[in-house]
């Protein structure tokens, strides 16, 4: 799942809304009528607008919504919303043909002019959202009939780019458009039926919904948690059938216990971020030794239970950007790491002027930061870790006011260049490292990537030296990857559809009763 923001995803727990631990569950949670599917959430949504690509919403987007096409959990595009794309071959648009027959909540149907409105949203700076980035590569769009439409970009864009615009591209009723925030106006498998801020959502099957046999479950229930144990207990208990976003550590315990845990092909990657603009860090042979110095075997294992992939990049398995020699290459290893900080120059006291930032409400950060504490002891580095929470945490974070922070960075198993709309990794106006951006070689690598079309051996080289560049500049030090959107289940519950952002998918989810 991206990110979410994807800097704000590990804040999230600290967030959450709901019961009270021990408080009785509502009634949807205690009993359950024949097809129906109680879900266990951690968070509450934030709103319906499917373009605030954030966990917190997850649980609904494509539940409520459809996008123009899919990937499969191996990434091939698929159609969705849109029955057939052609990219022209000069790669400087794409031409959508709309599946017929497909109609929004309200009963209104899906045209060229409903995608037409979406996209004026989507391109709009203060509408957009998570989709507004995304949009940089589009010019403008032309409605060519009532079921074609045109997007043409502002320069040749590499064929995965634009795939990936088409997935990210959630389809609003236009009628509904100005209200989305407050009310769903999709097109997708299940209608809203009620909401109780901070306690329950209920959801209904479409009976319009386009896609034949579906959904299968004709009413979804989400329960909202305060924590996650007691999420698990009511799991145990046969309350819930699901629990979605849970921690990795109840999950474990879950799957040790013969309970099935589904971990989708869009998980997010742990970064170690360096403001390089600050004490040491200035210093590029003090930060390449954050390489060797990162015990990732132990981050793994302390802060997830060992749910996860060691990495050395930031990128999934499944990004076609992904190298698994860069993990065994920068394996940890405290004498490589100590052989760079002696080659720096700084003394001890000038490498241990620095704090680490944590979130104080995230388990799994406390955990993994004390890891990188207590190794870099042995190295003779004594920082302090800086407790934050709320909104005073979320500054820090997105406004580069800390040494190091651990943050997620999502999205990063598809085109590799998306990883620069996270924070850390942006080309411009990166508000951590500031501008002229101090690392032009990634600026210029990056770019690269961005236009350098086709699918042969040059594609590879630019990702390689893309690779390269992220080791050499190491503002950024991958850790592992880890999966928010963790799906546990009851062993009655079978038919999840993955989804490449792990989002959750209930089209085809069955529930026996």
């Amino acid at each position: 799942m991206t990110v979410l923001t994807t800097d704000r995803r590990s804040l999230l727990g600290a967030l959450a809304v709901g019961l009270p631990l021990g408080a009785a569950l509502p009634a949807a949670a205690q009993t359950a009528a024949p097809g129906t599917l109680r879900i266990a959430l951690l968070t509450d949504i934030a709103n319906y607008d499917p373009h605030q690509f954030s966990f917190v919403n997850a649980s609904l987007i494509k539940n409520l919504y459809d996008t123009l096409i899919e990937y499969t959990p191996e990434g091939r595009a698929e159609p969705s919303l849109a029955e057939a794309w052609t990219i022209a071959p000069d790669s400087r648009s794409v031409t959508v043909t709309l599946r017929r027959g497909v109609k929004f909540h309200s009963g209104n149907p899906l045209t060229a002019e409903a995608v037409a409105t979406t996209l004026k949203k989507a391109a709009d700076p203060s509408l957009g959202k998570n989709l507004y980035p995304t949009m940089s590569i589009v010019q403008d769009w032309t409605v060519v009939d009532p079921q074609t439409i045109r997007l043409n970009m502002k320069g040749p864009v590499p064929d995965r780019q634009i795939t990936d615009l088409l997935q990210f591209i959630a389809v609003i009723d236009p009628a509904g458009i100005a209200t989305v925030e407050q009310t769903p106006a999709g097109t997708g498998a299940y209608k809203l039926a009620e909401r109780a801020v901070g306690q329950r959502i209920r959801l209904v099957a479409n009976p319009d919904y386009w896609r034949q046999g579906e959904p299968v479950t004709k009413e979804v229930v989400f329960t909202i948690f305060s924590q996650d144990a007691a999420a698990t207990a009511s799991l145990e208990s046969g309350g819930v059938d699901v629990i979605y976003g849970g921690s990795s550590r109840s999950a474990a315990r879950l799957k040790s216990q013969g309970y099935p845990v589904l971990d989708g092909p869009g998980p997010l990657v742990q970064v170690f971020r360096i403001n390089t603009t600050r004490g040491p860090f200035r210093n590029a042979q003090f930060r390449q030794a954050f390489n060797y110095l990162i015990d990732r075997e132990g981050i793994l294992r302390v802060g997830y239970a060992g749910l996860g992939q060691v990495v050395a990049l930031p990128w999934a398995p499944s990004s076609p950007a992904y190298d698994p020699s860069y993990a065994q290459t920068y394996a940890f290893n405290i004498e490589k790491g100590r052989e760079l900080l002696q080659r720096s120059g700084l003394s001890q006291a000038e490498m241990s002027d620095w704090k680490l930032v944590v979130n104080a409400g995230s388990q799994p950060d406390v955990a993994i930061s004390q890891v990188v504490q207590n190794t870099l002891r042995r190295v003779g580095i004594n920082i302090e870790l800086d407790m934050k929470e709320g909104a005073e945490l979320v500054d820090s974070m997105l406004k580069g006011r800390f040494d190091t922070i651990f943050g997620g960075v999502g999205n990063i198993q598809k085109f590799p260049s998306r990883v620069a709309t996270n924070s850390i990794y942006r080309t411009a106006n990166n508000p951590i490292l500031g501008e002229p951006h101090p690392f032009p070689e990634y600026v210029a690598a990056i770019e690269r990537i961005n236009t350098t079309l086709g699918s042969g051996p040059e594609v590879k080289a630019a990702y390689d030296h893309l690779n390269k560049v992220l080791v050499e500049t190491s503002f950024g030090i991958p850790t592992n990857t880890y999966n928010p959107g963790l799906i546990v289940t009851a062993k009655n519950v079978s038919g999840f559809t993955l989804d490449m952002d792990n989002m959750l998918v209930l089209r085809t989810t069955a529930v026996r009763r």
